[in-house]
């Protein structure tokens, strides 16, 4: 009972965590997607993130920058809180709570986004359809209701294989750096705090979290935009995803500006509120 009460808590942490990271970056994610889905128009190869700001905020409002919050919420809040969740229970059974190894956190980040991104893949792909401006879904439900009738159910599962080839690594390597990283912060003596544990805590998580994310997000980027353009196209495989992005690597690099900054503040500002949380509830995180 105790390692299931644990686990919950582990999981309202990491939903409270994400709540505030998908409300303060979404439209990063929106510009990342429309960048994206721009291979093969015309003149897609001159269009930036300074012109997909512009046109979105002209075409529809500022308001426009937070298209897709209701599939984001729902894919992020549950999302984040089965991967902390999953996270803290497998580093307490494998691990004991014990530090980790640079293998050991590639290994652990991976298996916890592994199961977080399979159970949560349906709400992923809505949620790229509702970004991509190509979907006229009035909600998360008519847009479930409405893939299964044209599409079949297996559509809600488009992108598994990218999304893994993405969301593993990233995780895996995110946490790996993030781990080596934050136990080089100073251990402190016996007249001063450890300084993850002290008030400064927060900003030196936040800052692991930075470094840590740029990394994993550069690293991921061709696997992203391969996602992507699998569950925004219908019925589009892998393979002709990869020959459609195809124009030389800038192709795989397309929206990596706004997803660096993305997803390296959004994991940080997790990450951070996570710890933050955990210690706050008497968890070693």
């Amino acid at each position: 009972m105790t390692c299931v009460q644990s686990a919950l808590k582990a999981f309202l942490c990491g939903s409270l965590s994400g709540t505030c990271s998908t409300l303060l970056f979404q439209p990063l994610d929106l510009i990342k997607t429309r960048l994206q889905t721009l291979q093969g128009t015309v003149h897609s190869a001159r269009v930036g993130m300074v012109s997909v700001f512009l046109t979105v905020v002209r075409t529809e409002k500022l308001v426009g920058l937070w298209k897709g919050m209701s599939p984001s919420f729902a894919r992020t809040i549950p999302g984040l809180g089965l991967y902390f969740s999953t996270y803290y229970s497998l580093k307490q059974h494998f691990f004991q709570g014990r530090g980790l190894g640079p293998l050991e956190a590639v290994a652990l980040g991976a298996g916890a986004r592994s199961v977080a991104g399979v159970l949560m893949l349906p709400v992923t792909v809505i949620k790229t359809r509702f970004e991509s401006g190509r979907y006229n879904y009035s909600s998360v439900v008519g847009a479930l209701r409405s893939m299964c009738q044209t599409e079949g159910p297996r559509a809600l599962f488009s992108g598994l294989v990218p999304t893994l080839l993405r969301d593993a690594p990233f995780s895996g390597i995110y946490v790996m750096f993030y781990t080596q990283t934050k136990a080089c912060l100073p251990t402190g003596t016996s007249n001063t705090t450890k300084l993850g544990s002290s008030s400064y805590g927060p900003p030196a998580h936040f800052l692991c979290g930075i470094g840590a994310g740029v990394l994993a997000s550069l690293i991921t980027q061709p696997a992203d935009v391969v996602k992507t353009n699998v569950q925004v196209g219908s019925g589009l495989s892998t393979a002709a995803a990869v020959r459609q992005v195809y124009s030389g690597v800038r192709g795989f690099f397309r929206g990596a500006v706004p997803r660096c900054l993305r997803r390296t503040m959004m994991a940080a500002m997790a990450w951070t509120v996570y710890e933050t949380m955990m210690t706050r509830v008497g968890l070693k995180s």
